[in-house]
């Protein structure tokens, strides 16, 4: 039973740091004990700080103590040693730290143990040898314990090194206890525990919402795909009609059956071309809102409240849904009439051909298709689905990019053209022969911003990433890379690979850009308090995602990117 009490008691003889049976051991005014040179060490590496503080714990000192030897400790210490009660050392019987895994605090040498514990109030990590303190010791049975992490430091206040207990609505931000009576004093403040319960309640809403979303989704997909099918056999019955009609028909009439099967396959080929597109963007947004409700789903059930509070703001925004608007599928006629105007033919003579092939083409072109149409009113225009998420689509213009006599002002949103250079560094995007910039975003899908010009000229423009920045090749509107509209107090002109186009139009300092890449539509509008009056519109194909870009012409004029919320 003595041997017994030996084995029993040596755990209490060991140092926290190496593990060990103390060897000279010293003992803090704090009670704890520990090694001479693991103390003089830990102490060490803490000089730059001008604090020192207890490894266990964690009581300060601001001058650094003067070590004393407790020989009652090291007379036991001795005993066991002689006895041969030293038992195997504690570390061998945790695991080293594999990687990526979060290793002990307290720990030294080449090979640290794996955590188990996080303690909340330490802001160490412990292994299951440095963690039997915080069971035995009456003081440290109260402190918070979580899995171990390796965002500690992420919980601990930068400016006072105290854990980030508060959350600051005023800003924003977590911050300590202390803050709350310096930089945020006076601010609303509530725990991070009570503001996590709120913004949980509200990541359910987001969840119900993105869940509802999918489901919505998955009903247009569903219609959207039948309504391809009914097209093609109603596209494909037409031309079988019309063949059939047309072979009753004389000769003459031979040369109008072969223009109008052509007419009906190139709409039904746009059409169901269309629909692809809309088919593969539903696609990727439900497995989109997959990937953001499994986001989700994990975050709501996070024990990390710094976490959780660090990621609500992006993982619970709308930013996941595509710029593809719900889709209403047009009753199934489609070539029906065609096929009834067709067999009116047969019954009519020739010299009533020309006059019916009129009605004929009339009657194709107007089959409904399904992509939605371009936005009327600065209201429409407002609602399109990227600024539904307005953190994630504001422009910025990239400095890297900027002419050198540009100047960037109001959080990179404004451009002035100066006499003097800036010091921007050399940079390969950076445009060097005209006063240009282009923003840091690459847009997609259907977009709307407004840019707010003052000065004698001011351009807007939207041009692949790709465009030369050196060379006259670099001008806006000058090759087939960039579109631009040039607003001046003479009017507007609009340039793209160097073919101008006169545009007329009310005059405004405030131009509206729409953009629909997958329409395939670029629009210019002349903003007048909440009226839009279009100046122009290219319909083409983009074959790359689009940048906008703005250009000044003289020394003071100046353009903003305006805020719409």
């Amino acid at each position: 039973m003595a041997q017994q009490g030996v084995v029993l008691d040596q755990d209490q003889f060991c140092c926290s740091i190496c593990l060990d049976l103390l060897k000279d051991p010293v003992t803090l005014h704090c009670g704890h004990s520990y090694c001479s040179s693991c103390i003089e060490g830990c102490w060490d590496q803490d000089e730059q700080k001008g604090v020192y503080s207890c490894p266990q714990c964690r009581q300060s000192f601001t001058l650094r103590p003067a070590l004393k030897r407790n020989n009652m400790l090291a007379e036991v210490v001795e005993k066991l040693k002689e006895t041969g009660g030293a038992q195997a050392a504690p570390s061998e019987l945790t695991s080293p730290a594999g990687p990526g895994e979060v290793t002990c605090d307290l720990c030294t040498g080449p090979r640290k143990q794996r955590a188990l514990k996080s303690c909340l109030v330490c802001l160490l990590s412990y292994c299951q040898t440095h963690l039997q303190p915080h069971y035995q010791i009456p003081k440290m049975k109260n402190h918070k314990l979580v899995e171990a992490t390796s965002g500690l430091q992420e919980m601990i206040c930068s400016s006072h090194d105290k854990l980030l207990e508060v959350f600051c609505r005023t800003d924003q931000q977590c911050i300590c206890y202390q803050c709350t009576m310096e930089n945020h004093k006076g601010h609303d403040t509530v725990s991070v525990k009570a503001e996590r319960k709120e913004k949980q309640d509200k990541l359910v809403l987001s969840q119900q919402e993105v869940q509802q979303r999918v489901q919505q989704r998955e009903k247009e997909l569903k219609e959207l795909q039948q309504a391809v099918e009914s097209f093609k056999r109603s596209g494909q019955a037409a031309v079988e009609d019309s063949e059939r009609i047309f072979t009753e028909i004389i000769c003459s009439i031979e040369r109008m059956r072969s223009r109008v099967k052509d007419l009906i396959s190139t709409q039904q080929g746009a059409a169901v071309s269309q629909a692809g597109r809309l088919l593969v963007s539903l696609e990727q947004e439900i497995a989109g809102l997959r990937r953001k409700d499994a986001d989700l789903e994990k975050l709501s059930h996070t024990e990390d409240n710094i976490h959780f509070l660090r990621n609500y703001q992006s993982l619970s925004s709308t930013s996941v849904y595509s710029d593809v608007p719900s889709i209403s599928v047009p009753p199934l006629q489609y070539f029906i009439d065609v096929t009834e105007v067709v067999s009116e033919l047969r019954d009519k003579l020739e010299e009533l051909i020309q006059r019916e092939w009129s009605n004929i083409y009339t009657t194709v072109s107007t089959v409904d298709v399904f992509l939605p149409p371009e936005p009327k009113t600065r209201a429409d225009l407002l609602s399109c689905e990227s600024l539904k998420c307005p953190d994630s689509c504001q422009l910025t213009l990239d400095p890297n990019t900027a002419h050198r006599n540009l100047f960037l002002s109001e959080e990179n949103r404004k451009v002035t053209r100066l006499n003097q250079q800036q010091p921007y560094p050399d940079h390969p995007e950076r445009f060097t022969k005209y006063t240009q910039v282009l923003c840091r975003e690459a847009l997609s899908g259907r977009c709307y911003w407004e840019v707010e010009g003052r000065g004698d000229s001011v351009t807007m423009a939207v041009s692949y990433k790709d465009i030369s920045r050196t060379g006259g090749n670099s001008f806006f509107g000058y090759n087939n890379k960039s579109w631009r509209l040039r607003c001046s107090s003479d009017g507007y002109t609009f340039r793209h690979n160097d073919v101008v186009t006169a545009v007329s139009g009310p005059q405004s300092s405030r131009v509206g850009v729409y953009l629909d890449d997958k329409a395939g539509t670029l629009s210019f509008y002349s903003v007048v308090s909440d009226t839009v009056t279009l100046l122009h519109r290219v319909q083409t194909t983009f074959t790359q995602k689009l940048c906008p870009g703005i250009r000044l012409y003289n020394h003071g004029d100046s353009a903003e990117i305006m805020k719409l919320w």
